[in-house]
């Protein structure tokens, strides 16, 4: 059974940056598929970044271009966010999810990964 732990998360200013990390345990890292998603008070969870499991393919939401970077560490099983620029409209729980297997035809759907983490608080204030 895959196991997903986040870490990171915090309180901080706005244009303040933040690292998140969530590390998997129970299976074969190198072969996952890794996502970010996150889910603010009221809203849906949303996608925030995808990447493959040889890190060659990787996918932002519009709103984070440029300001978020998601990377895989194989050796230490880790995929962290380096988040930068914050701003309040990204406060949110943030997720790590993953999946085995064959590239997904739709990263940013909920339903295409198999495992979560238990999430990780990020608060931005004004």
């Amino acid at each position: 059974q895959v196991q997903l732990v986040e870490s990171g998360g915090g309180l901080v200013q706005a244009g303040a940056s933040l690292r998140l990390s969530c590390v998997a345990s129970g299976g074969t890292f190198s072969t996952y598929h890794m996502a970010w998603f996150r889910q603010a008070p009221g809203q849906e969870r949303e996608f925030v970044a995808a990447i493959s499991w040889s890190g060659m393919s990787i996918y932002y939401v519009d709103s984070v271009k440029g300001r978020f970077t998601i990377s895989k560490d194989n050796a230490k099983n880790t995929v962290h966010l380096q988040m930068n620029s914050l701003t309040p409209e990204d406060t949110a729980v943030y997720y790590c999810a993953a999946k085995r297997g064959s590239l997904p035809t739709s990263r940013t759907s909920i339903p295409t990964y198999s495992y979560w983490g238990q999430g990780t608080q990020v608060t931005v204030s004004s």
